[in-house]
């Protein structure tokens, strides 16, 4: 059992100052590329990593107090691995966070028992976004495709479509309200927009049917969104 939490202890992140470092300490390493480094560093990079000690003096060399020399080689490009840490914690926290299902794609509903179904029996907390459209009917099309990278942007978010007639509800949604986007969480209505290219303007994008649903409050936070916009300014 004490060797089985030693070994828990080597892989999981930590929490708490020491923890923290810890955890900084052991990234920093697995990050490097320890080939081009100078043989003093290399060197210096086996004796931190300590591979042949035993289990029993694990607890001690990750509580440890850190060297000068290793101060110095791991502050050594900081700014761009410390980005990279903070993203892997935060993926981290929103994995153990999220209890709901992802989902690919845009899902094709083929019938009115399919509509219900996806309503009625998605997680309590996946928000469910509905077009209803008609192909020839302007606007729909461009949906789609809005829909069709909305999907990527918001993978906690499952988004559907069916055609009018599909529905068995033609009556109901005529072309005159096509498209129709409809708004649901745990069974519940919490968005009913038809016609909904009227609130848009003549020619529209995914960014605009994502701010006109935050508008509303429909949409959950993107994930890790400013970290990776950082990394792509960091690339470019």
């Amino acid at each position: 059992m004490c060797n089985r939490m030693i070994d828990l202890e080597e892989t999981a992140t930590q929490t708490g100052p020491k923890g923290v470092i810890n955890d900084w300490r052991r990234f920093k390493l697995e990050s490097m590329d320890q080939e081009n480094l100078a043989p003093a560093k290399r060197e210096l990079l086996r004796q931190m990593s300590s591979p042949s000690k035993p289990k029993e003096d694990a607890r001690s060399n990750l509580n440890r107090k850190m060297s000068v020399q290793e101060y110095e080689l791991l502050k050594e490009e900081d700014e761009g691995c410390l980005k990279k840490y903070r993203k892997r914690c935060m993926q981290e926290m929103h994995d153990k966070l999220s209890f709901g299902p992802r989902f690919e794609g845009v899902h094709e509903l083929d019938s009115g028992e399919a509509f219900l179904e996806v309503i009625e029996k998605e997680h309590y907390s996946t928000v469910v976004v509905v077009h209803i459209y008609k192909v020839g009917v302007k606007g729909c099309e461009e949906i789609n495709n809005c829909l069709d990278c909305l999907a990527i942007e918001y993978p906690t978010v499952k988004f559907c479509r069916i055609d009018a007639v599909s529905s068995g509800a033609a009556e109901r949604f005529s072309d005159e309200v096509l498209p129709t986007l409809l708004v649901y969480k745990a069974g519940e209505l919490l968005g009913n927009f038809l016609a909904c290219t009227q609130h848009l303007s003549e020619q529209f994008f995914a960014t605009d049917v994502e701010a006109f649903l935050n508008s509303y409050g429909l949409l959950p936070e993107k994930e890790l969104a400013g970290i990776e916009d950082e990394e792509e300014n960091d690339v470019e």
